[in-house]
Parts: C-alpha cells; structure tokens; sequence
C-alpha cells in the first residue's frame, strides 16, 4: 500500500514516552532513535518468524539505539554497527574494542571544570581511545550534543549547573560497561554505509535500519550537527531496492523523500516524535510493506 498524499486517518497519534524505553546510548545525539525503539521491536518481531534475523545492520549508526536496543535484547543473532565520523566512531571502537573499562574509569576520574574541559578537547589525541574520551566530552558539553566544528559550549544547562549539567558520569560510566559487556554481539565498522549496504544486499538474512543522518528535503541542519552530513539520498534508496533482505527506513516527512519512496514502490507511514525542544513533529517510516505498524 503507497500512501501518495498525507492523510490524517493513517497518522499514528501516540507518542512513544521516551522515558519509558532503556537508555543505553553513551551519547546524546541530535535526531537520536530512542522513541522508534517500540517500532523497532515490533517491527523485527513480525518478520522474525520462524527465526530471527541473522544479522541486524545499522549503515548510518551514530548514537546506536538502534543497535544496542537490538544487541542487549536479542532481537538478531549478530548486529553490524557502521559509522563514518572518526569521532563517533573512536567511541564505538573504544567501547567494542576492549577498552570499556578504560574509557569509564576516564570518565569516572575526570573533574570536569571550563579549564579541564578546554585543556581536553584543545590536546591533539594520540590514540583511539582518547579521541574517545574527548568525544564523549565534546558531546556532553557542547549545546545539542552537536560535534560538528563550529558548536558552542552549554551555558546555562540543566537547572544552572552549566557545563556539568548533561555530564553524569556514573550513568556513563555504567551504560560504557553494559555495551562492553555485549561486545560480542556487535561488529562495528568505521566505514561508509552505503558501501556496506551494497556488500550485503544479495544477504537473505539481514535486516537494515538505515537512518540517514540527513534528510533529502534539507528541513534539518544537519550540516550543523554532524560532520559528515551529506548522504547521496537517490543511491540509497536505489540500493535499499536491491536488498534481498528487509530494511526499514527514517526520514523527515519531506515531499522529495515522498517521492523517492513511490518512484521505488515502497511503502511509508508517518509516526509522531518529539524533537531536542519537545516540539512534535512527524517522521516517515519507509518499508518494503508496513502492516505490522497498521
């Protein structure tokens, strides 16, 4: 079924509570997944008959609900994480590589103040895993979580606390040493995802969940929030068409990503989010057939 015009009756209107689902991602990530968590289960679990799927891939990761959701419950035999920012991707590498318990012990320690902050994120780093740490700061003191060159640190914060008002490092700490503990579950690959897409088109097994980090209709800054924010929108939905498998899309509800998905015959439904400000907005979930969301 292909929804060419927006109609209201086929809008799912609740709101996934956030709250509700297990934060297990090191980062706070503008445009991060963790309302479509429930979709995604659900989604998985309606094609996981009479098996699940063999390999869970995730070509645009970022912060990784996706995956992690995916990881620690089970949902796929084995999850590919992929990720083309080298700072994201240090933190993947750091946390799956064996180096957990490093990287949250440096959390743990830091005494987090302007000076210590600026003396840290101002040192050139010398290994993976200390790109890592700055990245996990940069991410937590920066406004938005934004990592791209350019962004400004928190002020006020939460409650005035300024700079330390999104950094909890025993929540990081402990959410670090979970994913550690998984790290056999997940492969990641510091990489770009449309080639990993088209190197595993042909696999039966696998499942893809590509989240763009920016939308073909241009309605988000993602110039701003990433450093690698330009994705060739065409060629991925060409290549989603030749997935063997299954795949399930996200994407601002803009009328060129509309189009692509019709020019492929694919399948599409709005569903209700919150952004960053608690402002409601509607995303587009794009499919190959999307019944078990009706």
């Amino acid at each position: 079924m292909l929804l060419s015009r927006v109609d209201p009756s086929l809008y799912k209107s609740e709101i996934v509570n956030v709250a509700s689902v297990p934060q297990r991602s090191p980062f706070r990530y503008p445009g991060g997944k963790t309302w479509l968590v429930p979709y995604l289960r659900d989604w998985l679990a309606a094609r996981s008959t009479p098996t699940r799927p063999a390999e869970f891939i995730e070509p645009f990761a970022g912060g990784g609900i996706a995956s992690l959701t995916v990881a620690f419950e089970q949902l796929a035999e084995h999850v590919t994480m992929v990720e083309l920012d080298t700072e994201v991707a240090a933190v993947w590498q750091t946390v799956l590589g064996g180096q957990a318990t490093w990287l949250a012990e440096r959390i743990a320690n830091f005494e987090l103040t302007p000076a210590t902050v600026e003396c840290v994120l101002n040192e050139l780093a010398q290994t993976i895993s200390e790109k890592a740490f700055q990245t996990i700061l940069k991410n937590r003191v920066n406004r938005g979580g934004i990592l791209a060159p350019g962004a400004g640190r928190v002020k006020s914060g939460e409650s005035g606390k300024g700079l330390k008002s999104r950094w909890y490092p025993a929540t990081l700490q402990k959410r670090i040493r979970s994913i550690g503990a998984v790290k056999e579950r997940i492969t990641f690959i510091h990489g770009d995802g449309l080639e990993v897409i088209a190197q595993n088109v042909h696999r039966k097994e696998a499942v893809f969940f590509i989240d763009p980090p920016y939308t073909a209709g241009g309605k988000r800054a993602g110039s701003r929030l990433y450093l690698h924010s330009e994705v060739d929108h065409p060629a991925l939905f060409n290549i989603a068409g030749q997935i063997a498998g299954d795949f399930l899309m996200t994407y601002d509800d803009a009328a060129e990503v509309r189009a692509l998905a019709q020019q492929h015959g694919f399948d599409f439904q709005t569903v209700p989010m919150k952004n960053t400000h608690h402002a409601e907005m509607m995303e587009l979930l794009i499919g190959r057939n999307l019944d078990w969301l009706r």
